[in-house]
């Protein structure tokens, strides 16, 4: 009976535990491996890495846990992960409300919400249902993974060349450094081989 009463608790330890030798909990893992799996069944010549749904995930926020946010066992960024207005200040765009408030709680600017950090105009577009709860969040990186990776894949593909995977990058945010940013922790998490 006590081992029953504790299984939900050692499970949700055993998901937001790090994996070793890595920055990314094995939740995140999982996300960005199913991600990058379902994405290329549903799309055969993207072919999507998860490792560079890692690097953004990981430039975004950590891996949701920028502030102090954390992914729960279930891949849910808590508290959640809300951006700065875009509203042109501290070197934003400028892109007003598309969402009323609903997703980022602002009804003047948009803001960059969830783990892989998608402005609310995007996700209506991108929005996907990752871990099959019948629910397309933009908090949980399950779905803000596969959401990612269809917008890689319809961005440039297939993303197993270098070419596409900039193209790619930079259509996901507009900007070189981050783009070198991005591939730098993708090329790191390439290397990656849990033991």
């Amino acid at each position: 009976a006590e081992q029953r009463r504790l299984a939900p608790r050692v499970a949700a330890a055993r998901a937001t535990a790090t994996v070793v030798g890595s920055d990314l909990t094995l939740v995140a893992l999982d996300a960005y491996l199913r991600a990058a799996l379902e994405v290329n069944a549903e799309e055969p010549g993207c072919r999507v890495p998860w490792w560079l749904l890692a690097g953004i995930g990981r430039v975004e926020s950590g891996h949701g846990t920028f502030a102090t946010s954390t992914l729960d066992g279930a891949g849910t960024a808590r508290p959640s992960i809300t951006g700065i207005a875009l509203d042109g200040g501290r070197g934003t765009a400028v892109i007003t409300d598309t969402d009323g408030g609903v997703l980022d709680g602002d009804t003047v600017s948009d803001r960059a919400v969830g783990p892989m950090q998608f402005i609310p105009s995007t996700w209506a577009r991108y929005a996907a249902d990752g871990n099959g709860d019948a629910i397309a969040d933009p908090q949980n990186l399950y779905d803000a993974a596969h959401a990612a990776a269809r917008y890689l894949c319809v961005a440039a593909s297939p993303l197993d060349d270098p070419t596409a995977r900039s193209r790619a990058v930079h259509a996901y945010n507009h900007s070189d450094a981050y783009v070198t940013t991005v591939l730098g922790f993708a090329d790191e998490y390439a290397r990656f081989s849990p033991a």
